[in-house]
């Protein structure tokens, strides 16, 4: 399964075991926006785990309390941030303080996907 969603501040990429998501530049995340989540965990993955993957190749900015509602979501098995600027890497070193599910930071796509199959693989 692959299916993209657009909305007005981010697009969507849902896959059949993770989803990806690219922030528009310039937006900042706050709690309302996280409804998105929920919705997408309760509609495509409502009867297994996922992971969420946050492919940051814009700018933007998150309240990180935003994380607090996160971690609730029950079939999120993880949080994936792919960064390549250092100020976008260090922003989400911190935010990982806030999420009380496994939290990881990488490069590259390639490397992201590949820890949600090793993640899955050790649930």
């Amino acid at each position: 399964m692959s299916k993209t969603i657009k909305y007005s501040f981010c697009t969507i990429k849902i896959y059949d075991d993770y989803v990806v998501a690219t922030m528009n530049k310039g937006i900042h995340l706050t709690p309302d926006k996280n409804k998105i989540l929920d919705d997408i965990a309760n509609e495509y993955f409502y009867d297994r785990l996922f992971v969420y993957i946050t492919y940051r190749k814009n700018s933007y900015s998150v309240d990180p309390s935003i994380y607090l509602q996160t971690s609730k979501i029950e079939n999120l098995l993880g949080f994936a941030v792919v960064a390549k600027v250092p100020l976008a890497k260090g922003n989400a070193e911190i935010e990982k303080l806030f999420l009380n599910k496994p939290f990881e930071i990488f490069t590259s796509l390639k490397e992201a996907k590949s820890w949600v199959k090793t993640i899955l693989n050790n649930e």
